[in-house]
């Protein structure tokens, strides 16, 4: 079985699913994303995560 590892935001199970298989919410990717020094808009992604700390 081959896929990526996700998390659930709510209460932190990991999983391979989109589904946690705990409480039904979506998961999220805990890879990050690729880097690229021609990233137009690293800049914007950086202040998004700031806002929703």
């Amino acid at each position: 079985m081959t896929g990526h590892i996700r998390q659930c935001p709510i209460d932190h199970t990991y999983t391979l699913l989109k589904v946690c298989p705990k409480c039904g919410a979506a998961t999220e990717s805990v890879h990050p994303a690729r880097y690229s020094p021609q990233d137009r808009y690293g800049k914007f992604r950086r202040m998004v995560r700031e806002w929703n700390r």
